[in-house]
């Protein structure tokens, strides 16, 4: 039988205070890049729902141009989807998916008419429910 051959210490991996090492300089890269990707994640949806309140503006515009009014307060943001009753010439969907009248926080978009801003106004309250108090914008509208 043959006796193993003591390993060199370079075979023997790594060590204790070198994988504690490690693990400080990840924990202070992470401590770093997180905030930004949290910040940019933020913004990213704050744009979207500017962009998404923008083609609800226009499908409110397309809708108004097919019935001759835009829809009553009653009707709301869902007449764009699915045909109301009350909406002779409509002519839609103005909107092709349900899931288009939800803002990227998952709350429905609000719809106002008569608007405070405009003829009409549709709006998202935002991340924190209108407050603004992450420091992003409260309401994203189309104002």
């Amino acid at each position: 039988m043959t006796r193993a051959e003591p390993r060199s210490r370079r075979d023997a991996g790594f060590t204790l205070l070198e994988m504690l090492v490690v693990l400080a300089i990840m924990g202070l890269l992470a401590a770093i890049i997180a905030p930004q990707v949290l910040k940019y994640l933020g913004s990213s949806r704050t744009q979207a729902a500017k962009v998404e309140v923008h083609n609800i503006g226009a499908a409110l515009d397309l809708f108004r141009l097919d019935v001759g009014r835009y829809p009553t307060q009653d009707e709301g943001l869902q007449s764009l989807v699915a045909q109301p009753q009350t909406a002779p010439g409509w002519n839609g969907p103005y909107l092709e998916k349900p899931e288009a009248l939800k803002d990227p926080w998952g709350q429905p978009y609000l719809y106002r008419n008569p608007g405070q801003h405009g003829e009409v106004d549709v709006y998202s309250q935002g991340p924190d429910k209108g407050g603004g108090a992450n420091g992003e914008a409260g309401y994203v509208g189309n104002w």
